[in-house]
């Protein structure tokens, strides 16, 4: 029961709050997909407390899948976990007719919601997202959760853009990775009745003081039991606590950042004992000397 955090959009019908990784997904040596693995990771951050999970983030690499690999990871994180936390599964792709398909997967596989991240690579003016989303919406029963992460797709919704897409039925909230909190705050301000989610480690705790019911951590896809005690710290109305959780996180999250981009998750899992294989082609792993360091960072902050 949420107290003292912020309570979710009354228009989402999943009450999304608190930890939801973007969690892994897992390859074999061949860079085929280990499903069990991945569902054995989405297992991994529930035991760990986590309120939900978020597969085919970008944690989970989904630009580097197909569209049956993308189906049977949802399938197999909703055969794991489904049972005990919300899945909202990403589905988002830079063409409306590939996300409205990766979207009807994942409802026949049992995904509680869809996360549809802004359309990538070419450019996308307010009628064009608009038109996006609506078709999305459309074509699904499931409330649909907006990934905004401009740095990434290239695309920033505006204010005025989103007045109009909260109007869409069963469009439920937004993932905000923007790091823009001006726009994050006007964006929560003017629309109550929708679920926003922190989506960057730098911003959990300020997240969740601007109005925020949750947080998309990638730490929490390594460390889900610090960045759990800092959403409870918040709910039970200890902000101090909190506010040490977050200085421990950006701690983490500076770690996390050696070396490639991405690896140091799948790293620093597998320095905790998850094997969690390596990142898919041309995204690369770390090195000897990046993981040594890693690893001494680790120690020193007293999580190994």
């Amino acid at each position: 029961m949420v107290s003292h955090a912020p309570t979710p959009g009354s228009d989402d019908p999943l009450d999304i709050h608190g930890v939801v990784p973007p969690t892994i997904t897992v390859f074999d040596e061949d860079e085929s997909v280990d499903y069990e693995q991945t569902a054995a990771h989405a297992e991994y951050v529930v035991d760990r407390g986590a309120h939900g999970v978020f597969p085919l983030g970008t944690n989970g690499e989904f630009p580097m899948l197909d569209g049956r690999e993308r189906d049977e990871v949802v399938a197999a994180v909703v055969e794991a976990v489904g049972d005990e936390v919300p899945v909202i599964a990403g589905v988002g792709a830079p063409s409306t007719h590939k996300t409205v398909e990766r979207a009807e997967a994942a409802e026949a596989a049992g995904a509680d919601g869809l996360v549809v991240v802004t359309p990538y690579y070419f450019p996308l003016d307010h009628d064009a997202a608009l038109r996006h989303y609506r078709r999305v919406c459309e074509a699904t029963d499931l409330p649909v959760y907006v990934y905004h992460i401009p740095s990434k797709t290239g695309n920033s919704l505006s204010l005025d853009t989103l007045d109009e897409l909260a109007r869409i039925d069963n469009l439920a909230g937004l993932k905000d990775s923007s790091k823009d909190v001006p726009w994050l705050g006007q964006a929560i301000d003017a629309h109550p009745d929708l679920t926003f989610l922190a989506g960057s480690d730098s911003l959990l705790f300020p997240g969740l003081e601007v109005g925020c019911t949750g947080m998309v951590s990638a730490v929490a896809n390594v460390f889900p039991e610090v960045v759990v005690d800092l959403y409870e710290a918040y709910d039970e109305g200890d902000e101090e606590r909190a506010r040490e959780l977050q200085s421990q996180v950006y701690d983490i999250r500076s770690a996390l950042k050696r070396g490639p981009y991405m690896a140091g998750v799948k790293t620093a899992l597998s320095l905790r004992g998850f094997d969690a294989g390596d990142l898919r082609d041309p995204l690369t792993t770390m090195d000897e000397e990046d993981t040594a360091a890693l690893e001494a960072d680790l120690e020193d902050l007293g999580l190994l």
